[in-house]
């Protein structure tokens, strides 16, 4: 792992309204090819997180940098990945992988090239062709997958990106994110409800507090590399390492609860 700050985030704090403040005082560094997921219960701001990053909000008290410079809408150096595959139903599978490329202005060649090699990464190699409607929702958050990491950005903002599939499929793109992750040298960020996901993916869990939300714990994840998040399931580490994090979870939703009581 590199030591050049990525992300730097000091004392972030969003508000909606004079009575809703999404975030409060949230302080977060990322470093160069570093894997860090957030957790929380919903509603406690982790989308935000991820949004002021994107340079989708503007307003917020507090530092956000992204390698020392402000956020901003359609900054190349970041690519975000939605729950939603969000693919144009009238491009193929290379059309919709190399969108983001086409959208920079790079040249169609180029872009068709880095396109194809990311499809058959993601083991969709012969399905370049291939219409959204034909695929399963597997296939096509695959196709998405690919898109991101075409873009060759320096952090990838991702929500949920799995939150829709089935169990087994959920696990094969998990392993497929940690081999690409490995490959492209990126730095995520990654949001999921899922403990268990974010345990296997990451170096690092952030557990957030219910709205306003705060971090209650950055627990880091001293699991060996490569891994592989199905045999991961029985790893006496991380089930510790689990449990770890769930009674931090808990507790914060208790305590908070206690507070409105």
């Amino acid at each position: 792992m590199g030591v050049h700050g990525i992300v730097d985030l000091s004392g972030l704090t969003v508000r909606f309204s004079e009575s809703i403040t999404a975030v409060d005082s949230f302080s977060l560094q990322l470093f160069e090819r570093e894997f860090v997921s957030i957790v929380g219960p919903s509603g406690c701001g982790k989308t935000t997180v991820l949004n002021v990053l994107a340079g989708l909000i503007e307003t917020y008290d507090g530092d956000a940098f992204i390698d020392g410079q402000r956020p901003i809408a359609g900054d190349s150096r970041v690519a975000y990945m939605l729950a939603r595959d969000s693919l144009l139903p009238w491009r193929s599978a290379l059309e919709n992988a190399s969108y983001g490329l086409e959208i920079r202005g790079i040249d169609e060649t180029v872009r068709k090239e880095r396109a194809a090699k990311l499809l058959s990464k993601v083991g969709l190699a012969g399905f370049e062709d291939a219409w959204p409607k034909t695929l399963s929702q597997g296939m096509r958050q695959r196709v998405a997958l690919a898109r991101t990491f075409c873009l060759e950005s320096q952090l990838l903002l991702m929500d949920e990106p799995f939150g829709a599939l089935d169990a087994q499929t959920k696990i094969q793109l998990e392993d497929l994110l940690l081999e690409l992750w490995t490959t492209e040298a990126r730095t995520v960020l990654f949001v999921t409800h899922d403990l268990s996901e974010a345990v296997a993916l990451s170096d690092r869990v952030i557990v957030m507090s219910p709205r306003p939300g705060k971090i209650l714990a950055d627990v880091r994840v001293d699991l060996t590399r490569p891994r592989s998040v199905r045999q991961l399931q029985s790893d006496p580490k991380f089930l510790n390492l689990y449990g770890t994090i769930w009674k931090i979870f808990e507790q914060g939703v208790n305590n908070t609860a206690g507070c409105k009581s």
